[in-house]
């Protein structure tokens, strides 16, 4: 997709799986917001590989207590 209507949920959580995997440096804090990746996250980890998600659990821990909560 090239473009995402923000106001429809499945088209937010594809654009955060998107930038979460194929998004570049400069891409992260252009797309990605904090609240809306935490609030996704117990879903989003489920739709994301599993190298994708270590990595990023393992530089923010926050998103790994939301996995254990969601659980």
């Amino acid at each position: 997709m090239t473009s995402y209507d923000l106001s429809k949920p499945r088209q937010r959580m594809g654009l955060q799986r998107t930038v979460l995997h194929e998004g570049l440096h400069d891409d992260l804090p252009l797309y990605l917001n904090q609240d809306l990746l935490l609030q996704l996250w117990p879903t989003l980890c489920t739709l994301v590989g599993r190298t994708v998600r270590t990595v990023w659990e393992d530089t923010f821990p926050e998103l790994a207590s939301r996995t254990r909560a969601a659980s």
